[in-house]
């Protein structure tokens, strides 16, 4: 007979039993996944929020030994209350781990539980909205630009690997796009530059900075020394750094 999990009812409100019902790729290294709950959502969602993936049982031997290796967090692309489904966006960097195995490999028809609610990047009601990010961050861009009113007026610089890797975004807002080409991406040169060619209204919008830790630091120092911007009106979202695990 199969054991419940003793967290699912402690916690059972923030937790829903899902089945994987789609999967392809939307880059080379972006991977879509869908997933259909068994009961309804009801939990909170903001877009740019992200949900918690249980991909390994809290309770087996390497659940205890290793209990950070038992959820992963993946981006929330699209959220559809009606049909109980969740969409979310992976990105596939080079490298091994649980949760980038999961990922690769997620096929319809699997079995996983979802833990809720998780986020904090999220747009504001400002005059302008600057976006500043590359590959990981468009995850997350991407459900914030749709939320936007097409009347908001929007800025900012997406970087990827090269052209073929430019995720499609939503919606009417367009941000200029740069291509590393082999550079770095961590603290990356690409991206910073980009940011200081950008022609910038002002100071008081909110800008919203995601993607690999280094070069999100890079990028709010550089609005702060050299645009003047406050800093509490600059949100860093860290995905992920080099030799790291556990930033998002």
């Amino acid at each position: 007979m199969k054991t419940r999990n003793p967290l699912a009812g402690a916690f059972a409100k923030y937790r829903l039993e899902a089945t994987v019902a789609e999967t392809g790729d939307v880059t080379p290294t972006m991977r879509r996944i869908r997933l259909v709950a068994d009961e309804p959502i009801a939990f909170p969602y903001t877009p740019g929020g992200h949900v918690r993936v249980e991909l390994m049982d809290p309770r087996s031997v390497q659940g205890l030994l290793r209990p950070g290796e038992t959820l992963r967090t993946y981006t929330i692309w699209e959220l559809d209350r009606d049909a109980r489904a969740v969409e979310l966006r992976a990105h596939l960097y080079d490298g091994d781990g649980i949760g980038l195995r999961w990922a690769r490999t997620a096929a319809p028809g699997d079995r996983v539980p979802l833990w809720w609610p998780q986020g904090s990047l999220s747009t504001r009601p400002v005059p302008f909205h600057l976006f500043v990010g590359e590959e990981t961050a468009s995850a997350a861009f991407g459900p914030m630009l749709r939320a936007l009113d097409p009347s908001a007026r929007v800025l900012g610089v997406l970087e990827s690997e090269s052209p073929g890797h430019d995720m499609p975004l939503p919606g009417p807002h367009r941000l200029r796009r740069v291509h590393r080409h082999g550079a770095p991406a961590a603290s990356s040169p690409t991206l910073a530059a980009a940011v200081a060619d950008l022609e910038l209204p002002g100071a008081d919008g909110a800008a919203y900075v995601a993607g690999e830790a280094r070069t999100c630091q890079l990028v709010r120092d550089h609005l702060v020394r050299e645009r003047g911007w406050d800093r509490r009106s600059i949100k860093v979202k860290p995905f992920w750094a080099p030799g790291k695990r556990g930033l998002h």
